[in-house]
C-alpha cells in the first residue's frame, strides 16, 4: 500500500500542472517503473514536454533534454573526445544523453543516423565511444516526443528504433473544462518549480525491483501467449506482435498492479495497459491501426 500511496502522491502532483490526463500519466510512469522507454506521439502544444519536465521534477531524477533537428549529429547525443594540449590526451566530454531522465524532444525531425544513437543507449544502458564502454547512470528512461509523421521535416522512427520503446500513447487535446482551467490558470513554467520532490532515486530503484517480483499467475502467461498468437495469425494484421513485445505487455502489467498496491497480475491489468504497448508495434492490413488493441482484447477470450 506505501507503493500504491507513493504513485498516487505523484499522480497527484502531476495532475496539478497536465490537467485531465491521469490515464496517461500513469501508463508513463507504468512504463518508467518497468524499466522502458516511452514514445509520445502527437501534435505541437498538448503538454509532452511538460509532462517530462514534471516527472523529473516530482521523481528527483537527473534530467537533461535533446532537441532533436535535421543537423543533430550522434556525438551531440553521447559526448565526444578533445585533445587537452597540458595532458597531452583525448579526454572524453559526455553528452547529454549521461542523465537519468533523458527528453528526446521531437525525435523524428533527426536523421536516422542521429536518430539510431540511442539504440545502444536504450537497450543496453551504455555506450560505446572509441572502443570503451560507458555505463550510463541508473535509473535511465527516455521519454521521446514525436511530431505525426503528416508534418513537414520528420523522418519516420525505423521499426527497430519503435520496437525500443515500450509504449506509445498519444496526450491529446484537454477536455473543454480542464481547457478553461488551464486558459485561466497560472504559467505551468513557474508551477512546475514549485513542485515537491516525492520520492528519492534509490526508493524508485527498489520498486523497479520490485516489478519482476509481482505474480502473474500461469493462466495470464496463457492469455498473453493467446494474444500474441492471435496477433500472427490472424489475417486482420500485416505483421504480428514479437517475443519482445509480450515481455513489454508482461513487464507493465505487473508495474500496473505494483502501482494499483497488489502483488499479483489481474486481466485488467493487462487489457489496460495493452494499448499503450502494441499500437506502436501491430501492424493491421489497413493503413489506419486504430482500435487494434480493443479488436484483441474482443477477440481473444480470457482463460478460465
Amino acid at each position: 500500500m506505501l507503493i500504491k500511496k507513493t504513485f498516487d502522491n505523484i499522480i497527484a502532483q502531476t495532475n496539478q500542472i497536465i490537467l485531465g490526463k491521469e490515464l496517461k500519466i500513469r501508463l508513463v510512469l507504468a512504463g518508467l517503473l518497468a524499466r522502458g522507454h516511452v514514445l509520445i506521439e502527437d501534435i505541437p502544444g498538448v503538454g509532452k514536454t511538460t509532462l517530462a519536465h514534471v516527472l523529473a521534477q516530482v521523481l528527483g531524477l537527473s534530467f537533461q533534454r535533446i532537441q532533436f533537428t535535421s543537423d543533430l549529429l550522434p556525438a551531440d547525443i553521447i559526448g565526444v573526445s578533445v585533445y587537452d594540449k597540458d595532458t597531452k590526451q583525448f579526454k572524453f566530454h559526455t553528452g547529454p544523453i549521461f542523465a537519468q531522465m533523458i527528453l528526446a524532444d521531437e525525435i523524428n525531425r533527426a536523421t536516422p543516423k542521429t536518430q539510431s544513437a540511442l539504440l545502444e543507449a536504450m537497450e543496453e544502458k551504455q555506450i560505446t565511444v572509441e572502443g570503451e564502454t560507458r555505463l550510463l547512470p541508473q535509473p535511465f528512461f527516455v521519454l521521446a516526443t514525436q511530431n505525426p509523421l503528416h508534418q513537414v521535416g520528420t523522418f519516420p522512427l525505423p521499426e527497430s528504433q519503435l520496437d525500443r520503446f515500450m509504449m506509445c500513447i498519444e496526450l491529446g487535446y484537454p477536455d473543454h473544462k480542464m481547457e478553461r482551467m488551464l486558459l485561466k490558470g497560472q504559467d505551468r513554467r513557474e508551477l512546475i518549480t514549485n513542485l515537491p520532490t516525492i520520492i528519492t532515486v534509490e526508493e524508485l530503484t527498489k520498486m523497479q525491483q520490485q516489478v519482476p517480483k509481482v505474480h502473474i499467475s500461469d493462466t495470464l502467461i496463457d492469455y498473453l501467449q493467446a494474444i500474441l498468437e492471435y496477433s500472427r495469425q490472424s489475417a486482420d494484421y500485416r505483421l504480428g506482435l514479437s517475443p519482445r513485445a509480450g515481455l513489454a505487455i508482461r513487464y507493465c502489467a505487473q508495474a500496473w498492479a505494483l502501482m494499483q498496491g497488489r502483488d499479483y497480475v489481474l486481466p485488467e491489468d493487462v487489457q489496460t495497459i495493452l494499448p499503450g504497448v502494441i499500437n506502436h508495434r501491430l501492424i493491421g492490413i489497413t493503413e489506419h491501426n486504430q482500435n487494434l488493441a480493443k479488436q484483441l482484447i474482443n477477440r481473444v477470450p480470457i482463460p478460465r
